[in-house]
């Protein structure tokens, strides 16, 4: 904070006119630039259990006589020192004459600043000027913050009354402002040009942190010599962003003037929210019109509020819909979208969010999955002809995929019979159950020769080889297995049935 003339320090109370203190000997600026919380005055030997930080204490030094070792000066100023005591004055011409040298000497050693009070000024005077002073910077700073809130209220009122209030914020702290998003973006800085590359990087990720914790808080932070005030906005589990602040810890009137700009941003996004349910719901309608072959209708809607729709081919990719931090998503795709005006569109699905791209453009999509821990999944290159069928690739390589962004083609490479579920397996055990109960019975092994023979492409010459047994004894073998299910073998559909319980169970 910067210290004025008239602020409540060392350096403005020996500055006060009609005091007639004086310096002893030199001190270190930052010595006499720290606030004085009080003044007070004892001749004790240790005064430092009735004292508290920030004090100047003022003696005239009866407790030191004309004998007093240097020590016992040192041990009193190091006491002080230790006590968080700023500075020392010493009435004259009361008890002592001047200064003592062993007392000036300890306080220049121990870094204390000391002046002298002539016999003409009574201590009552040093202290009362100090709270004059005192009460002067603070009714000096609660007007500074009437006259800021004021100037933020106006600023509100203009037509971009949520930056307005930003700027204006920034202005009469005389630091750095900026709001970042849902999303984690900044979207406003004041002034600008603002941070550089690197603090800006840094400072990102600090406030994506904090939007992933979704708790409303404030915190303090240091990037190299910057320090930042953080403080989020919206509440707690459903976080609008975070305003930063480059600057130190503020006092209770700086804290008042953030507290009113957090509310008015609050309230600016709150209002904003429900145009963009309504911007959400007007995408998800587009997103339906598409599913039920209709492009037309929304080619033309997207055209008037958001720009064409990307160019065919498209992929179709399909997030999960308990994506973590859903608000933020959607945010960061809305940013995308504007971004990249006619070549990202996206809303709303029944499960999840769909996000349309040209074929070969999938940064959004990585970034989606990436920031906000989404699973994905991403059709085949398709047209809005077939805008229905790519959703359903979508929906199914995200179910299905291992990794964050999953292609439907890694997924058609697997086939049909790859995606039967546990319910399946449970189905074809029931439907093998007179085969594998025979064979646990009587040691035959009819399972592993249906297995067989369905490998050999229904070949009992093959099959026989592939088990070392005559070819007879595999006829003998399917007839009982035909026998025990009530099933004919001679039927492609019996075939393709058992060859998939097979294929579900493993054998």
């Amino acid at each position: 904070m910067v210290v004025d003339a008239d602020a409540p320090t060392l350096r403005a109370l020996l500055a006060r006119g009609g005091l007639g203190l004086r310096l002893e000997g030199d001190a270190a600026p930052d010595a006499l630039d720290q606030w004085v919380r009080w003044v007070h005055s004892t001749d004790l030997a240790d005064p430092t259990p009735f004292l508290s930080e920030g004090l100047v204490l003022l003696t005239t030094g009866t407790q030191f006589g004309d004998d007093t070792a240097p020590a016992t000066y040192r041990e009193y100023v190091s006491r002080l020192s230790g006590r968080g005591v700023v500075g020392l004055g010493f009435g004259t011409e009361v008890v002592r004459v001047g200064i003592p040298h062993a007392l000036i000497e300890a306080c220049r050693d121990e870094g204390m600043p000391l002046f002298e009070v002539p016999y003409r000024t009574p201590f009552i005077a040093v202290a009362r000027a100090n709270a004059e002073a005192i009460a002067a910077q603070a009714y000096a700073r609660r007007s500074w913050a009437l006259a800021a809130q004021r100037a933020i209220a106006l600023a509100a009122l203009r037509p971009d009354g949520l930056g307005a209030t930003l700027a204006e914020l920034a202005r009469q702290l005389d630091a750095w402002v900026g709001m970042f998003d849902a999303a984690g973006e900044l979207v406003r800085q004041h002034p600008t040009p603002g941070l550089d590359e690197e603090t800006a990087a840094e400072l990102g990720a600090e406030v994506d942190a904090v939007l992933r914790r979704g708790a409303r808080a404030g915190s303090s932070l240091h990037i190299g010599p910057t320090p930042f005030t953080l403080q989020t906005l919206g509440r707690g589990g459903h976080l609008r962003g975070v305003i930063a602040i480059a600057a130190e810890e503020l006092d209770q009137e700086g804290r008042s003037v953030v507290t009113a700009v957090i509310a008015m941003a609050g309230l600016a996004l709150e209002q904003q929210q429900g145009l963009s349910r309504a911007r959400g719901a007007l995408r998800a309608g587009l997103v339906q019109a598409l599913l039920g072959g209709d492009p037309g209708l929304a080619r033309r809607i997207a055209r008037e509020m958001w720009g064409p729709l990307p160019t065919a081919p498209v992929v179709v990719a399909m997030t999960d819909g308990a994506a973590a931090r859903i608000d933020g998503l959607a945010e960061m795709l809305e940013l995308r979208a504007d971004e990249r005006r006619g070549a990202l569109f996206f809303g709303r699905g029944d499960d999840g969010f769909v996000i349309v791209t040209a074929a070969g453009d999938r940064g959004v999509i990585d970034e989606a999955a990436e920031r906000f821990g989404a699973r994905i999944g991403v059709s085949d290159p398709t047209g809005y002809d077939a805008f229905a069928a790519a959703a359903d690739q979508a929906r199914v390589a995200r179910d299905r995929g291992a990794g964050p962004v999953t292609d439907f083609a890694e997924i058609g490479r697997a086939g049909v019979l790859s995606a039967l579920s546990s319910q399946a397996r449970a189905l074809a055990e029931a439907e093998l159950a007179p085969l594998s109960a025979h064979d646990a019975a009587q040691g035959t092994q009819l399972r592993t020769t249906l297995a067989a023979w369905f490998d050999a492409d229904c070949s009992h010459e093959a099959a026989a080889q592939a088990l070392g047994v005559h070819r007879h004894t595999v006829r003998t073998r399917l007839a009982l297995a035909e026998r025990l299910l009530g099933l004919d073998l001679a039927s492609f559909a019996v075939r393709a049935e058992l060859w998939a319980a097979l294929q579900a169970v493993g054998d």
